[in-house]
């Protein structure tokens, strides 16, 4: 009697448990379509992008440096979701290329709302050895952090630091923005957007510090933000590019 109550009880236990699976299975292999099907319509308007202006000789290099993160960011998306693929080998990197790069892609983004955007690079040759990509998002996002959530008025400033480069990027802070710059372009774009942040941008930059061996950190107040990010020249980490 006893070893068929548990088998009475077992099978609907393992049956149910088995559904579980199943169902799980499903909701799995449709959120992978989904997400392989909303691979395929992004990358077709931005192949037409490409096609129009991005990577052509003569086109803008604001348009040129936006297509590429844009695919860089899709073939990680690709990965993430279908696998395989070779992640890029550490490089050496220099630096202000790639802020001056980061500046132009976001300055006219802060003039629509009302605001400037100044660079001062004080750090000479400055390279790192890492993943010029990773790096050039982390840049963007700590931008576009300052750009959404800080002051009109925003500075980019670059010095070296005891072996490091450190990048400061501050603003005047949202007490300091005017009542009318909710209307203005930029922020009526952001609200269109009908996305809520969820701190994923600053998570990146700090996973990209991280991997290379750098660090960051943020201040944020009423008067502005400082946010800053660290990284070690490639002369003090020739072990990561043998």
């Amino acid at each position: 009697m006893i070893a068929l109550a548990e088998i009475s009880t077992g099978w609907p236990l393992a049956l149910t448990m088995a559904a579980v699976v199943a169902a799980q299975g499903l909701r799995a292999g449709r959120r992978r379509t989904a997400l392989n099907e909303a691979l395929h319509e992004l990358r077709r308007p931005l192949q037409a992008i490409a096609l129009v202006g991005g990577g052509q000789a003569g086109s803008p290099p604001v348009l040129e440096s936006s297509v590429h993160l844009a695919a860089a960011a899709l073939e990680r998306l690709d990965r993430e979701v279908n696998g395989g693929g070779l992640q890029r080998p550490a490089e050496e990197v220099e630096v202000r290329p790639l802020v001056e790069a980061a500046v132009r892609r976001w300055r006219a983004r802060v003039s629509l709302g009302g605001g400037s955007l100044t660079l001062r690079w004080r750090a000479g040759r400055a390279a790192v050895i890492g993943d010029r990509v990773d790096l050039a998002q982390a840049l963007d996002n700590l931008l576009v952090n300052a750009i959404e959530h800080g002051g009109p008025t925003i500075s980019v400033d670059v010095r070296p630091c005891k072996g490091r480069v450190r990048i400061v990027i501050a603003d005047s802070g949202s007490a300091s923005r005017p009542a009318a710059r909710r209307d203005a372009p930029a922020d009526v774009i952001a609200r269109l957007s009908g996305r809520r942040r969820r701190g994923h941008g600053l998570a990146g930059v700090r996973q990209v510090a991280a991997a290379h061996q750098g660090r960051c950190a943020l201040r944020r107040s009423e008067r502005g933000s400082l946010a800053l990010l660290e990284l070690p020249l490639a002369k003090d980490r020739g072990s990561l590019a043998a």
